[in-house]
């Protein structure tokens, strides 16, 4: 389950992410849920509003340079997935 809290010190992520404006040049297309019990692997994130619930710490940057992984949010829980071979597959969740 990827349960994701937003930190508000890189030094503290576990990842620093970037959101970029199209599907092909993500790393990772990923959908949001609301419901904890409903993330599953890597795609499918709820956000969390404690650290202590977390699988992952996150991190958002401003520049794409300085991120470890590139997303793109999509709507759909089929579309959600991993566009290109990365050292974070499997180990979001």
């Amino acid at each position: 389950m990827a349960k994701v809290f937003v930190v508000d010190n890189e030094s503290r992520a576990d990842l620093k992410v970037f959101t970029v404006n199209s599907e092909s040049r993500a790393d990772l297309l990923y959908c949001e849920t609301k419901s904890e019990s409903s993330a599953k692997g890597d795609a499918i994130w709820c956000f969390v509003n404690s650290a202590s619930r977390s699988t992952l710490k996150i991190y958002w940057v401003t520049n794409e340079s300085r991120a470890d992984l590139k997303v793109y949010k999509v709507s759909s829980t089929s579309s959600a997935k991993w566009k290109k071979s990365h050292k974070f597959v499997n180990r979001l969740g």
